[in-house]
Parts: structure tokens; sequence; C-alpha cells
């Protein structure tokens, strides 16, 4: 693999972090950058992305609080959609391309079957519509970008639900969880995996059709409650907490937020262009709980 310098906007967040431990095994370098020197509520400071000698840049950094993007709609679309837009024009500029991160909220979820990239967007809550206007304004501002979109991402870091449910586990016997969503849990690692690779490609060669729009999740539908189920399962083999999953209904869940009923992707086409399969989700969830059960809840 050839000597590339990868920048990925936010030091803190999950990808991010399983980026830079991911490339220790490779010859790419990556480094990632976040505030003070690049805050994205402030794009004055995505000029720095000039000084870092990028030869690809990785736009990670999001406003993801679902819930509380309901309350702050201006912040949530300058950081989604404003900030991605500059990005794609700065890396554009440089002449490097862009790797930008989106979701599966940019649909509302009513397919029967796994959503393709052909299908329309239609989000149902602000998260939602303002990383499908940051899609667009990518698209608009720079030709050589790779939209990934993915879902439900986990990992040893921060706050996501693999956390959440082990906590919960240590403070009570039962967990109400939805079990009319469903989704491809995605592991932090893999999807730092797939960037690489799709990276990889970026910079080996100059072929038109690895630029675009692609999903890239992990194998394998289920639900938030069997999703649970499962992360119980495995922490309990491992002496870890464990709680009995109650299975509710969306509608049963008090929130703010409309989220997508069916949030599966289907991942033929990074497949067929970049040859980027992600592993099965329980395939990848035992490790992960390793980590946090070794580090602590």
């Amino acid at each position: 693999m050839p000597q590339a310098r990868i920048v990925v906007t936010g030091s803190h967040g999950q990808v991010a972090r399983a980026m830079v431990e991911r490339s220790l095994s490779t010859a790419y370098e990556v480094v990632c950058i976040g505030r003070p020197s690049l805050d994205l509520t402030n794009l004055d400071t995505i000029s720095v992305i000039a000084k870092t000698r990028a030869d690809i840049l990785v736009s990670a950094a999001a406003y993801t609080d679902v819930n509380q993007a309901e309350l702050e709609q201006d912040l949530a679309d300058l950081v989604n959609a404003r900030a991605p837009s500059i990005l794609a024009a700065q890396a554009r500029t440089l002449g490097i391309p862009l790797i930008h991160l989106s979701t599966d909220y940019v649909f509302d979820g009513t397919k029967p079957a796994a959503y393709t990239e052909r299908d329309p967007v239609c989000p149902l809550n602000v998260y939602g519509r303002t990383k499908a206007r940051g899609e667009l304004a990518i698209a608009a501002a720079h030709p050589d970008h790779v939209i990934l979109r993915t879902s439900w991402v986990y990992s040893p870091f921060n706050r996501n639900f693999v956390r959440s449910m082990l906590a919960l586990a240590r403070q009570q016997d039962e967990v109400r969880v939805v079990a009319d969503q469903i989704g491809n849990p995605t592991a932090a690692n893999d999807i730092a995996d797939g960037i690489l690779a799709v990276a990889n490609n970026l910079f080996t060669g100059s072929d038109a059709k690895h630029y675009g729009t692609f999903h890239m999740a992990a194998a394998g539908p289920t639900t938030w409650a069997d999703f649970a189920t499962a992360i119980f399962s495995i922490s309990a083999e491992r002496g870890g907490p464990s709680a009995r999953v109650i299975p509710i209904t969306g509608d049963e869940y008090q929130t703010p937020t409309r989220r997508p009923p069916n949030s599966r992707l289907d991942c033929t086409k990074i497949a067929n262009t970049h040859g980027v399969s992600l592993p099965h989700w329980r395939s990848s969830l035992a490790p992960c709980i390793d980590r946090i059960l070794k580090q602590g809840i």
C-alpha cells in the first residue's frame, strides 16, 4: 500500500478513534483534527485543512444527537450540512478526494426491503434532513467525493447502544427495548476498515466509478431488542452485566424524534465497486464487548 496521509475530522468520535487504531497495520498515516483547531460550529476554522498536508480528507465529525437536533435545528444544519459543503470545497481546492460519512436516517424506513443508493431520500427528523442536505452540498461542491451511508454505529468508545445497554444492566434487571425497528448494527472498527479500503482505491486509481454514494453497513439485519439480547448474552458469558429484554413498540418508546422503522441498507454496490463487504454484526460484537468490560463501563 502506498504511503499517504489521511486527515479525519473530529478527534474523539467513534469512527475517528477507530481509524487511528486500524491504520496502525497499514502504510497510511491517519491524523485526526478537531477542536479547537477545527470546529465545525466555526466555519472559519475549516481553512486549517489546507495546512494538514492531507492526501485524502475523511469527513467523520457530525452533529449526532438525534433528539437534541430537534431543539437545535440551526446548529445541526451548520455542522451536518454547511460545514461539509465547505470541507468539500476545501478538498477540491487542494485537489484531494473527500470521503464523507452519512446515515440510514436519510430514509423514512417505509420501504419493505433494504434501501439501495437509487432510492430517494425522505428523512423523518431534523438529524436526517441535515445529513441529507450535507450529501447534496458535498456532491455540488466536489466531484471527487465518496459518501458512505452507514447505520447503528457502536464501539468501545463514547456513547452508543452497546455501552448504554451494559450500563443499564448494571442498574436494573429488565430493559425495555424497541422491537419493531430493524437495521444493521455496525462496528466502528469495521467502518474504519471500509474507509481505509475505499481510500486505498481512490489513492491508487482514478476510476470515476469509485466516486459517488455507497451504502456500507454490517451484514445481517436485526431489531434493537434482538441486538440488546445478543449484547446481554455475550456479556453474561464473560461474567459481565446482563438483563432481561422486554420488547416494546416504537410508539411505546417515549422520544421526541421519529425514527425509521426499516434502516436496512443494501451494500451490493460498494462490494462490487470497492471490494468492501463488512462482516456480520455478531462477529464484531463480542470483541467490542470484551474491550468494554476490560476498560470498564
